[in-house]
């Protein structure tokens, strides 16, 4: 199993953060992986992604959401076998951590080499770069999700 860890600080608080990180659909503006995510309800999501060429589409379950703290989930079904958490860290009043972790299981020989040179690492770096681009350039979630899952 592969994984991912990576963090950015992003200049606004942090509930504007993961109050945007709750809005699922707009993951396609800053993650470039993500072609389009469905929200079928408050814990479940259906997504269509393209990760060096290969499309995949799996559901995922959120199996931890607590406002300004967190948000995990895990696939259910589908293309793609992966769990991950975004954590959301308060710095300042106007600013935050947001770091994400993702484990995840490469099945092609291409998927297994991007692993292991790191390539998926940079793309998610790259990914949290784009958040933080716009987020700020925002300065505003596009809407908020404030529910709790444990």
């Amino acid at each position: 199993m592969a994984r991912i860890t990576e963090s950015i600080d992003v200049d606004v608080d942090v509930t504007t953060a993961y109050d945007q990180w709750t809005q699922f659909e707009t993951f396609p503006q800053f993650l470039s992986f993500v072609e389009s995510i469905r929200q079928i309800d408050d814990e479940t999501t259906a997504w269509k992604v393209n990760i060096g060429g290969v499309a995949r589409e799996f559901t995922a379950k959120i199996t931890e959401q607590h406002p300004d703290e967190r948000v995990a989930w895990n696939s259910i079904s589908g293309d793609a076998d992966h769990a991950g958490v975004v954590t959301f860290h308060r710095l300042s009043d106007t600013s935050c951590r947001v770091t994400v972790q993702l484990d995840w299981e490469p099945t092609s020989l291409t998927e297994n080499v991007g692993a292991a040179l790191g390539f998926d690492d940079r793309a998610v770096k790259k990914d949290l770069a784009h958040f933080k681009e716009f987020i700020e350039s925002r300065g505003a979630e596009t809407g908020a999700w404030r529910g709790d899952i444990s």
